[in-house]
């Protein structure tokens, strides 16, 4: 058996491979778009296994090399800089470190999503971009009012572009105010064109992934959005073993700093993704407005804490609710405690 680790990058790639029977070692590299040279090199070293690191790109070399290596390995790319930590960075010496540490059995595992739910993913991704496009038009919209010291009432609910005019901008202004308007009118049927194929993609969704969106939109503050984004990126749950690990993974667990026995509290990690954070949060705010339970919890948090380190708490709790009831295969619903009565979380069978 050969061990290879690859170091992929956008136009090439190093593969380092190691004989676990002879102990010979040799490099070699290729331009990405040699796919034919790539797929006949690794051919002729079957049986081998090769590990490659979680990036944007590896998903056309895991495809290619899947039908002729007996093992594929995706490494975590943070936890496998903690490990190979090296003061010489070259493409030889990254692939080298690789094929050792899978030669060993050492490469930390990053979680592969399946098809299903990269192109779930993806699509969320899409229409998250697209609104985050409209929200940076908007905002230049609104800047050249400002500079000219305009308010439009009900700015963003007209339908056409017959407020420019009577304005009496100077020319510049009006054209670009139209230009934006041209842009923000294609943006908006793009989001429900977006929106229509998401619900095409839910609907044809297998049984499973319909009712983990049902108990994701169950949670106070989760509507199809959020429950998209968080559906989408956490995958299969049970790749969690803890509330803590998936709230670390969510990046909404507060780092810390330890020395000499003292213990000092940092703003959240951060790590993981990006657009599931959002989602959290707005769903914090909404269940903050909506839920009695919630918002009492956000205010008792608030009055120690503040305000933004009181959502995030909010967010994080959310996410462990959220996953608990993943586990359990239970939609949540609120119960009548006795003591005040104050409104709390329960769950229930789907």
């Amino acid at each position: 058996m050969r061990s290879i680790g690859i170091d992929l990058h956008k136009r090439s790639m190093t593969a380092c491979v190691i004989d676990k029977r002879t102990g010979e070692t040799f490099t070699r590299s290729f331009r990405c778009q040699d796919e034919a040279r790539i797929l006949e090199f690794f051919s002729r070293l079957e049986p081998f296994e090769a590990v490659v690191e979680a990036s944007a790109t590896y998903e056309w070399l895991w495809l290619l090399l899947e039908p002729v290596a007996e093992r594929l390995v995706l490494a975590h790319p943070k936890k496998l800089r903690i490990i190979a930590e090296s003061k010489k960075k070259t493409d030889r010496s990254d692939a080298f470190v690789l094929a050792q540490l899978l030669a060993r059995d050492e490469i930390p595992e990053a979680y592969r999503p399946t098809p299903q739910e990269r192109e779930y993913q993806h699509l969320v991704k899409h229409r998250h971009c697209l609104v985050r496009d409209r929200s940076r038009v908007r905002t230049r919209v609104r800047s050249i009012l400002a500079a000219r010291n305009v308010d439009v009432p009900g700015l963003f609910s007209r339908d056409d572009e017959d407020w420019i005019e009577p304005l009496s901008l100077p020319p510049a202004e009006s054209f670009r105010l139209r230009e934006f308007w041209g842009q923000l009118a294609e943006i908006d049927q793009r989001i429900v064109t977006a929106e229509e194929e998401l619900e095409r993609f839910r609907e044809a969704a297998p049984e499973s992934q319909k009712r983990k969106h049902e108990i994701v939109r169950s949670v106070p503050g989760v509507g199809t959005v959020v429950a998209d984004v968080v559906v989408s990126t956490l995958g299969d749950v049970n790749r969690f073993p803890s509330i803590k690990k998936v709230t670390s993974y969510a990046g909404v667990v507060p780092g810390f700093r330890e020395s000499d026995r003292k213990r000092k509290e940092l703003p959240i990690t951060k790590e993981g993704p990006t657009i599931l954070r959002w989602a959290l949060i707005q769903a914090a705010w909404r269940a903050v407005r909506h839920s009695p339970y919630w918002r009492d919890t956000f205010e008792l948090l608030a009055a120690r804490r503040g305000r933004k380190k009181a959502i995030v708490a909010i967010a994080r709790r959310l996410l462990g609710v959220i996953y608990t009831l993943l586990k359990k295969g239970e939609k949540y619903v609120t119960k009548q405690e006795g003591r005040g009565g104050k409104l709390a979380p329960a769950a229930s069978r789907t």
